[in-house]
């Protein structure tokens, strides 16, 4: 019986903690908080919640990831990749709806990790998940439109995105110029702050100049047009209590798709988070352990208004670069964004919506991922047919369908690739023993195949589409042999399908009158054979071990 696959780091990293891994976890952790609390807020926002709830998720997330994750520098919170999937969760089932969907999804996190699923979800097609990402930053970017440009739209923007660029395009007229300046000026200040500054955020620079400018405007200059946190949400700095949702069997069926997404979504972007975070800290993440405990963490945000979590790339690389080096850092990441929380959050409202905006443009540009995207289309047919399938039904419709669409589309040009590596071929006259590891035939060269017999090569699994090759190779030749010899001595498996087709096969060669002798059947595939009755079907004198045995008995039924 297995054991239970949960290894938190935190536990292993405080076995040989020393005073100096705490100061730069400390030091990691108070500069990550800091990063963290702008694009906490963000993602809320832009999400469909409340500035708080955005922070409460990072705060308690943040804490959970650290504390039972499976990565050594992993920073967990609210991240780009759900703001699609939360705000159309909020818009058909609402609050109370997210929050159930939130609960499933961790609960489903922590069976993938129960059930050793950590190393399978890396092998998502990499189409599908440049697809769906570029598909989630268009997404966002059209999301920010309205207050990047200080639009003003009567009523709600239309969800759906072709509905929502005409509706920009109808109020092109009604853009604030004030506002427009201030989305910009905080995108430039974020796309240049790297080049002065590696460790001040430029979305922290960015909100702190832009709010003072938007506040010295209002004050002296009498502009009020630049609309702010503080004028479309009530700020509430208080820790909410927990509060469990009332569940019914109708809601947890009609969020099970939205709560699979969340899981398959989250359980991705953290363990390709914590890959990327292993080859720059040259250590090895438990996967299995670290979905586990995105899954706790997903289970307890939401009784606290909070919002689904992940790992998040961009934070966890902030923590590395500043010397983070244990789950120590994320945790006092979490105890940064509290006291924020706690003691600074009243002045959140004073921020401005267009530099939010901004802050989430940027944000929509680095995970577009337009290198890879571009370098993808040079790709074969099918893997671009993939990623413009998943990146087209993302804008157009949801994250959901495009993630089950993307995966149905993979697996069956997965199958079709398999079957195109399975190759038969006929042998007419001789048979070339130089590379056969199936004969005994001692100094041998050739083996003639004697008159009234066909022989096949199967080269690869035998599974689907290998029988109608069998049909196609069969009506080739002329007169109808009196036995086939199928040789088998590179077929590493045989599946279902190809037992079905293999099995048609005998029994329609066997009404035509003609023997069927099996070559070179390795024991894997010999007692899979055996289980599924081929000997009673073909004799056991007619399943030989090499092509010496086969060419033999061919001969004797032959002959008879």
């Amino acid at each position: 019986m297995k054991t239970l696959d949960f290894q938190p780091k935190l536990f292993s990293a405080l076995r040989k903690y020393n005073r100096q891994t705490f100061m730069a976890d400390v030091m990691a952790g108070v500069i990550v908080g800091i990063v963290a609390l702008p694009l906490a807020i963000a993602f809320g926002i832009a999400s469909g919640v409340s500035p708080e709830k955005g922070i409460i998720t990072a705060i308690v997330a943040g804490l959970i990831i650290s504390a039972l994750g499976g990565s050594k520098v992993q920073i967990g919170g609210p991240t780009g990749a759900f703001i699609v999937i939360v705000a159309g969760i909020i818009n058909q089932y609402g609050m109370q709806g997210l929050t159930i969907a939130t609960l499933m999804a961790g609960v489903f996190l922590i069976g993938f990790g129960l059930l050793r699923l950590g190393t399978i979800i890396k092998y998502i097609p990499y189409p599908i998940i440049v697809g769906f990402t570029s598909g989630i930053a268009v997404t966002i970017f059209t999301t920010q439109v309205k207050d990047l440009l200080g639009m003003q739209i009567d009523g709600p923007v239309p969800s759906d995105f072709l509905l929502r660029w005409g509706t920009y395009f109808q109020h092109l007229k009604d853009i604030d110029p004030w506002s427009t300046a201030v989305g910009l000026i905080s995108v430039a200040i974020i796309a240049t702050t790297p080049r002065f500054s590696k460790r001040i955020p430029g979305s922290l620079i960015a909100i702190i100049i832009m709010t003072v400018a938007v506040l010295l405007l209002k004050q002296y200059a009498g502009i009020t047009s630049i609309e702010t946190i503080g004028d479309r949400f009530s700020i509430n700095s208080q820790l909410p209590e927990a509060v469990v949702p009332e569940l019914s069997w109708e809601t947890i069926k009609g969020l099970v798709a939205p709560a699979m997404t969340i899981a398959i979504l989250g359980a991705i972007e953290s363990l390709l988070s914590a890959t990327v975070a292993d080859g720059v800290i040259g250590d090895h993440h438990h996967s299995n352990t670290e979905l586990i405990g995105q899954g706790v963490a997903n289970i307890v945000s939401p009784l606290f208004g909070g919002i689904p979590a992940t790992g998040a790339i961009a934070r966890t690389m902030t923590n590395i670069n500043n010397g983070g080096r244990t789950p120590v850092a994320g945790i006092i990441h979490a105890v940064v964004l509290l006291l924020i929380f706690l003691f600074l959050m009243p002045l959140a409202k004073y921020i401005p919506m267009a530099c939010l905006a901004g802050v989430l443009v940027v944000v929509s540009y680095g995970m577009s991922g337009w290198r890879s995207f571009s370098a993808l289309m040079r790709n074969p047919k099918s893997d671009v047919t993939v990623l413009l399938l998943t990146f087209f039904l993302t804008i157009i419709f949801d994250l959901t369908i495009a993630i089950e669409v993307g995966l149905i589309c993979a697996c069956l040009l997965f199958m079709r690739r398999m079957s195109e590596t399975t190759d038969v071929k006929a042998i007419c006259d001789e048979i070339d023993l130089n590379e056969d590891a199936d004969m005994e035939s001692g100094n041998l060269e050739h083996l003639t195949i004697p008159q009234g017999v066909e022989v096949y090569e199967i080269n690869g699994p035998y599974f689907f589409g290998a029988g109608n090759k069998f049909e196609e190779l069969m009506g080739n030749f002329g007169d109808r042999p009196k036995v086939r010899i199928i040789r088998m001595r590179k077929v590493p498996f045989i599946d279902s399908t190809g037992l079905h087709n293999l099995e048609n096969m005998c029994l329609m060669s066997q009404r035509e009158g003609i023997a069927i002798v099996l070559s070179g059947v390795n024991e894997k595939v010999d007692s899979v054979l055996r289980r599924n009755g081929f000997v009673q079907l073909l004799g056991e004198e007619n399943i030989c071990n090499h092509i010496d045995l086969a060419l033999s008995r061919a001969n004797e039924i032959v002959s008879k």
